[in-house]
Order: C-alpha cells, then structure tokens, then sequence
C-alpha cells in the first residue's frame, strides 16, 4: 500500500491530492507550515488507510529534518512524494524588496531542494516498481510573467530540479513536475493577484479557472501505472495558457 506524502495539504491543489490519495486507500502524510487537521479528519473520512497530520516549514533544513523523523516512525519510508507548498507574489520589479524576492526563492526552490532532497531519501523503488516523486510547477516557468519575477524564477528552478533529479534516480523513481495555469484556489485570491490579472488568467482557450480536482487527478495519473512512461517532464494542465 502506498506511502504518500502531501505537502501544502493545508488547503488548495494540496488538500485536493491528499483526499485523491485517500480514496485510493493510502497511507498519507499531510504537511504544511499551518497543522492540516481538516484535511486529515477529510482524508480518514475518505478512505485512507492511514494519516498523520504534521507541520513544516518547507524552507527550512531543521523543520524539514524533523518531517523526515515524523514520517520515518510513522510509516518507515515513502514511495510517493506530491509537493505542493509555494507561495506567490506580484509586484513590479522596480517596487519588489529583496525580502520579498528572498521569501518567494526561499519557499519554492529551496522548499522544493529540501523536500526533494528529504522524501528521495527515504523511497526504495526499483526499475519493476519505481517510486514517484511529483512537484508542482507553473505555467509561469515556461513563459515569465511581467510582475510575478520571483515567482516566475522559482517555479522555473524547480524543472531544473525536476529534470536533474529525473535523470539521476532514473529508472528507480520517477520525478515530474505539473505545470498548473490558473487554477481556482486561494492563491488566485485578491490577497495575492490583482483584479487585473485574474481577468488576464481568464484570457486562455478554455476561458475557465481549472479546478483543484483536475491537478489531484493528474498527480494519481502520475503515482500510477499509467505514469510508468513518464520521467524528467513538466505536464501542463493549464486551459490552453501555454502550448509548448
């Protein structure tokens, strides 16, 4: 039975797999810097053969560390990874503090090091039956975004990380990114996008905001048998928003 781990599972793209995950009857790990309690009581509802609900701040070593320990007396190991934690941040560059730039790296790429760095460590596939390891990009990383710079760069790192890491763990564990373009979460909210730019998300082919279920259905594709083909890519869910 699957191990799986679940980061940002707070709410959002996160919450989303964590519940898909449970369905299928896994073993979840839920993280995220706030104590995903309802997502867990909603992944126990839904199936899941197991859950642990835990806190980490992904950009930093000792938190991450004290996640692995966490996961280590709970299940042993891991032969899921899905990291979903990021954050985003909109500002010209000419208005945007270093601080603000540092946050952003600091939560996507570097989270993304560490926890990759954290749950690779702890999976033991083979070529017959390879652990998978998912993380969560943008559509941001193929084309940039005037205003969203930091953002932009970080998700771009994470394919470098993707890629790198594919070809190295390959044929034992499959690491991909999903690509998202606007999806309809918390993220997208007044908080962190202008109106302005939310009706410019709406600009794509599908003219729709994706869903949260869409992203969780992609990463069990991915975990899956049907995901077996596919290593080092970065999968665009995105409405038509890129097309590369």
């Amino acid at each position: 039975m699957s191990r799986v781990l679940v980061t940002g599972a707070y709410r959002g793209i996160g919450a989303a797999c964590a519940l898909a995950f449970a369905r299928q009857g896994a073993r979840v790990a839920l993280a995220d810097i706030h104590l995903p309690q309802d997502t867990a009581a909603a992944a126990q509802a839904a199936g899941a053969a197991e859950v642990a609900s835990l806190t980490c701040d992904v950009s930093d070593e000792q938190s991450v560390a004290a996640l692995g320990q966490s996961i280590d007396s709970a299940f042993g190991g891991l032969d899921v990874l899905v990291h979903c934690a990021g954050i985003i941040h909109e500002a010209p560059l000419l208005q945007t503090p270093i601080a603000d730039f540092d946050r952003v790296i600091a939560v996507n790429l570097r989270g993304s090091f560490l926890i990759g760095q954290m749950a690779i460590g702890r999976m033991t596939g083979s070529a017959d039956n390879p652990a998978r390891a998912i993380l969560i990009a943008s559509d941001m990383a193929y084309y940039g975004r005037e205003t969203f710079s930091p953002y932009a760069a970080s998700k771009h790192g994470v394919l470098g990380l993707v890629r790198s890491w594919a070809k190295e763990f390959a044929p034992r564990i499959l690491v991909n990114a999903i690509c998202p373009g606007p999806i309809d979460t918390e993220m997208l909210g007044a908080a962190n996008m202008s109106a302005e730019w939310r009706a410019r998300e709406l600009a794509i082919p599908l003219a729709r905001f994706g869903q949260a279920d869409e992203m969780a259905a992609l990463a069990l594709f991915l975990a899956g048998d049907g995901g077996r083909y596919f290593t080092g890519q970065g999968i665009g869910p995105n409405g038509g928003s890129i097309m590369p």
